[in-house]
């Protein structure tokens, strides 16, 4: 366990009918890290998020969030106790506008001077939102949608941010300019589990990393040490 622990994660196991995605799998994120989860495509990644979100009901296993367990809450009780997703796919709302999509993500809350405030706070961490606050999400780039889904998270104001695959067909610039943002966020004290098939990058941005291979955590540690891992070279970094 990591001292100041936030989120710690034992022996989790998922299953998908007779399949088992995730294998027993155990982490621990301290309050204010940075943490990313990596590894090959149908590794388990997603099913991990989702079943921490409360989207997936884990065969067995325990998770404990700021000391309480957390599988005894729904979906969306986990968002009022301070967990939120970041889908892959990024899961906006095509129709509304930029500021109604950003405004969603505080459903749950109201404080309607705070939320104010928290919406003028996310148009400074994104100013191309700002820019764009009227216009409809679905017409925005891939890359600013993204920034969309993750403002709308932030303005829950979650103690744990989860991220799943925030680079997914991304051109480089705006791969950056997203990077940019999530350390942003973490320089702001949120936690964050970040998901991403850019090892290299997310390593980079972490203080810590676990590697999953096909339903389990092979390699664990800190992200400098991973980085200069020859495995991890090997299997993600293409050296």
């Amino acid at each position: 366990m990591v001292e100041n622990t936030l989120l710690e994660v034992e022996n989790l196991k998922v299953s998908y009918g007779g399949i088992q995605a995730l294998k027993g799998i155990s982490l621990s994120i301290a309050a204010g890290e940075l943490v990313t989860l990596i590894g090959s495509n149908g590794a388990g990644k997603t099913t991990a998020l989702k079943a921490l979100a409360g989207l997936l009901h884990p065969t067995s296993g325990h998770v404990h969030y700021q000391q309480k367990s957390l599988l005894q809450f729904p979906a969306h009780q986990r968002v009022v106790n301070g967990i939120a997703l970041v889908p892959e796919g990024r899961g906006i709302f095509a129709r509304l506008t930029v500021e109604e999509n950003l405004l969603m993500g505080a459903y749950i809350r109201h404080d309607k001077t705070e939320i104010a405030a928290d919406l003028a706070r996310q148009y400074e961490l994104f100013p191309r939102l700002a820019e764009r606050r009227a216009q409809l999400a679905g017409t925005l780039s891939g890359g600013e949608q993204q920034m969309v889904a993750m403002a709308r998270a932030l303005m829950c104001r979650p103690t744990l941010l989860m991220l799943d695959e925030p680079s997914m067909g991304l051109a480089p610039l705006m791969v950056e300019k997203v990077f940019e943002s999530i350390r942003n966020i973490a320089a702001q004290g949120v936690t964050i589990l970040l998901v991403e098939q850019n090892a290299k990058l997310a390593l980079e941005a972490a203080q810590r990393g676990y590697v999953l291979e096909s339903g389990a955590i092979t390699l664990s540690g800190a992200a400098s040490e991973l980085l200069g891992s020859d495995a991890v070279q090997r299997a993600y970094l293409g050296t």
